[in-house]
């Protein structure tokens, strides 16, 4: 026993159905065309407001170059160290304000000009198509609204514009006469060949009103790691002026990147001219005191001895003068790296062998400092990035200390030198007769100034050359062309984004509804919630039903599909309790509204109809409608005769159809729980079941109140009432826990008001064989696929689609 109850408590196997889910999509197709349609509106009208944008691209070569007129000077120069953030840095220096600003000011900037549109307004670049000439213009304090401009004559014009305020300002102007807006003077000449009907509007820039435009469209990068080839691209509404700002800007970068590249040249040569300065003075006095001092003392000439003298100081402190040179620069050099000034250099040649070295860490750190400070731009100061950046710069500049600390000690020790060899000739000198002494000092001094200045000129002039030398590290390798196809909006990208937005919105709401879906639709739903057999399904009649269910629809549309679900379930209620001659069917549900009293009528109907002789009991004494069904009053009934008020026969009432009566609740008795649990009832129920085959009791929802538990303890057959598209999904387990908590073997499920509606169904198909074999099941039918079949009169309306419907109407 323990075993078959096992068997048929096992829920039977359901699998997914693929092809029903596929039915369940499209069953509500109209939903995803419709989610299409407005996907594929709100697309176009996206694409109507929206203005499209045109890119230019161009790319530039980073190298290394070295002209041939520096081989002439032998000049050292410090080799470019790349590192991986050079890339990073030309970026920004490409997108600096200074760098955009010098490229704005090489195109037309001064007046834009736009033609309105239905939609939006047009930018219509590089056009001019009116002449505009500025009488007065202050660049800090100019009109910078938008000017409307509409032709009348052809000596006038209209100009329509803002006054700073809400209001629109009109002005009736001439042609080649002053006009004055706000702070600005301007006159235009008459334009030929002007379209009359097209509405031009215009307004003054400056070069900085184009930086955001620009910087904020321009996008740069390497297109090879480590190829040295950077692509350059801007982005803007007017292609035209996408692809001449770009070439403006690569070529500005050339020429900052010249620039930058002749900097240390530059920065040597004013070194050596402030030298030069100082020292061509000195010169021109040393001559000058020379001449007077040989006409003043009669001194024709020194003798050969003095020369020698003379010229051995003159060679040691010249030397002595080009080290100190030297040290200054050294000094000054020190100066830029503790600073960390951007583009440090060594200001003067150094004849030691530490300096390419020297030249070298000095290079390298100007590229360091110039890479930390395109960093700041994106990182903050205490970035990984930024400290590894700070760690190196520390090293290199470590280096370069250490590096001219050993050349000051180097230039120390030839002073030293150079100095005690002065020391020695300026002694024998000291021993030469006053006026010959004095007048070597002189010549002394005139040939250290006139040797230094024609050293520090021959150095001059190898700067120079060195300077003309110099070629820039950036190459355009191609120049940016105008691109008129639209790289946004991209139509066909909108388009198919639309249609795949609409089909997952459609199939959304679907999968949607069906998820947040708390109801009963299907026998499937029932099959996988409990383990309560199904007797049958009763289908949903096509038309409306009076409130209070005055049709027996079983009898009224013997034709109907409904009628022949009520015979279905007749069929198989005759096979349980079958050895029974008489039955007790108590109907019942979850809660009020779930067709239970309508069951019950339309089953006692059509078991009539068999020569069943039936009785009908309204045993919800709370809320019962049979009496409104029958047309009948329903002041006495089963509440009076459980009251002892009346007899037996005094409740029985005959209908119009054969073997079939009923009993009217009765008024509503205070305690109809307790007159439906008395011993009264359940003789009246044995009373009945002499006189009649089927004893069909209507009871109260056992959601709601316990009235109908007696009923159903004592009934041979219970019949639980699920609603489609009313019962929820715990409704499916009530069933079922009563048949555990009273141990019943009786109790059967009828799905009541079903129509196909595949949006709710569930999308698995029960299996009734191996495992569930023992199980109690019904052979039933839901009349699913049979309209058209012609066998009931109330087939499913053919839709208008239908080509068949059109020949047969």
């Amino acid at each position: 026993m323990e075993e078959t109850d096992k068997i048929q408590r096992k829920l039977p196997n359901q699998e997914i159905d693929y092809f029903k889910i596929g039915k369940i999509l499209l069953s509500r197709w109209y939903w995803i065309v419709g989610s299409v349609a407005v996907c594929m509106l709100v697309a176009y009208i996206y694409l109507w407001y929206t203005p499209k944008t045109y890119s230019s691209t161009g790319t530039i070569k980073i190298e290394d170059k070295k002209s041939q007129i520096s081989d002439l000077t032998g000049a050292v120069s410090a080799p470019d160290s790349r590192s991986p953030y050079q890339v990073q840095s030309i970026i920004s220096v490409l997108k600096s304000r200074s760098l955009l600003l010098s490229a704005i000011k090489d195109l037309d900037y001064r007046v834009s000009f736009y033609i309105a549109g239905r939609v939006r307004v047009s930018e219509i670049y590089p056009q001019k198509p009116l002449n505009i000439d500025f009488v007065k213009f202050d660049s800090l304090n100019y009109y910078r609204g938008l000017i409307n401009f509409k032709p009348l004559t052809k000596r006038t014009f209209l100009l329509s514009y803002s006054d700073g305020g809400s209001k629109l300002a009109k002005k009736v102007c001439n042609y080649a006469n002053p006009i004055t807006i706000g702070p600005t003077t301007f006159t235009i000449k008459y334009p030929v060949g002007i379209n009359n009907e097209t509405n031009y509007i215009f307004k003054f820039n400056m070069p900085d009103d184009y930086v955001d435009r620009v910087r904020g469209a321009l996008q740069a990068g390497e297109t090879a790691k480590y190829s040295g080839i950077i692509y350059i691209t801007e982005v803007d509404q007017n292609p035209q002026f996408a692809s001449d700002i770009l070439n403006s800007i690569m070529n500005e970068y050339v020429v900052f990147d010249r620039e930058q590249k002749t900097q240390s040249a530059t920065q040597m040569i004013n070194f050596i001219d402030t030298q030069l300065a100082f020292l061509a003075h000195e010169v021109k006095n040393s001559g000058n005191t020379i001449e007077e001092y040989e006409q003043k003392s009669n001194i024709i000439d020194i003798n050969s001895a003095t020369a020698n003298s003379v010229g051995k100081a003159s060679a040691l402190q010249s030397n002595v003068s080009l080290l100190k040179i030297q040290q200054l620069a050294l000094d000054q050099l020190s100066e830029q790296v503790s600073k960390e000034k951007d583009n440090a250099a060594l200001s003067f040649s150094i004849d030691d062998s530490e300096v390419p070295g020297l030249q070298n860490a000095v290079g390298k750190l100007d590229n360091l400092v110039a890479e930390r400070n395109s960093l700041l731009k994106t990182f903050t100061y205490n970035s990984q990035y930024v400290q590894d950046i700070n760690s190196q710069i520390l090293l290199i500049k470590s280096t370069i200390f250490n590096t001219i600390k050993a050349i000051g000690a180097s230039i120390q020790k030839k002073l030293s030198y150079y100095n005690g060899q002065l020391s020695q000739v300026n002694q024998a000198i000291s021993q030469l007769p006053v006026a010959q002494r004095d007048l070597a000092s002189l010549q002394r001094d005139f040939e250290v100034n006139d040797k230094v200045y024609s050293f520090l000129s021959e150095k001059k002039l190898d700067a120079q050359i060195n300077r003309a030398g110099i070629l820039p590290g950036a190459t355009i390798i191609e120049n940016a062309q105008p691109n008129f196809n639209a790289v946004s909006p991209d139509d066909r990208d909108i388009h198919r984004t639309a249609i795949v937005l609409g089909l997952a919105m459609g199939l959304g709401m679907i999968v949607l509804i069906r998820l947040v879906n708390p109801y009963i639709y299907d026998k499937e739903t029932i099959e996988s919630l409990t383990f309560i057999p199904i007797l049958g399904v009763i289908r949903k009649f096509p038309t409306p039903i009076d409130e209070d269910s005055t049709q027996i629809l079983a009898i009224s549309k013997p034709r109907s599909i409904f009628a022949e679900s009520v015979r279905s379930v007749r069929t198989n209620l005759s096979f349980l309790a079958s050895e029974k001659k008489s039955k007790v069917i108590c109907v019942t549900s979850e809660v009020a509204g779930e067709g239970k009293s309508f069951i019950a009528i339309n089953l006692s109907s059509t078991m009539s109809l068999i020569d069943k002789k039936v009785i009908l009991i309204a045993a919800d004494l709370r809320r019962s409608k049979i009496h409104k069904t029958f047309n009948v009053k329903n002041d006495i009934g089963l509440s009076s005769y459980l009251a002892n008020q009346c007899k037996l026969e005094d409740i029985i009432l005959n209908s119009s159809q054969a073997n079939l009566d009923f009993i009217v609740s009765g008024p509503v008795p205070p305690n109809p729980s307790e007159l439906l649990h008395s011993e009264r009832m359940l003789n009246l129920v044995n009373e009945l079941k002499q006189t009649y085959d089927v004893v069909m009791v209507d009871t109260a929802p056992i959601g709601l109140v316990s009235d109908a538990i007696p009923l159903i303890r004592s009934s041979d057959i219970n019949v639980f009432v699920i609603r489609s598209g009313k019962s929820k999904f715990y409704a499916a387990t009530v069933p079922q826990r009563l048949a555990q908590e009273f141990n019943l073997n009786n109790t059967v499920i009828i799905l009541n008001a079903y129509q196909e509606d595949l949006l709710h169904s569930r999308h698995y198909t029960t299996k009734f064989t191996g495992d569930n074999t023992g199980g109690r099941y019904y052979y039933y039918s839901d009349y699913s696929g049979y309209s058209g079949s012609d066998y009931y009169l109330d087939d499913a309306k053919r839709k208008w689609w239908s080509i068949r419907s059109w020949f047969k109407r």
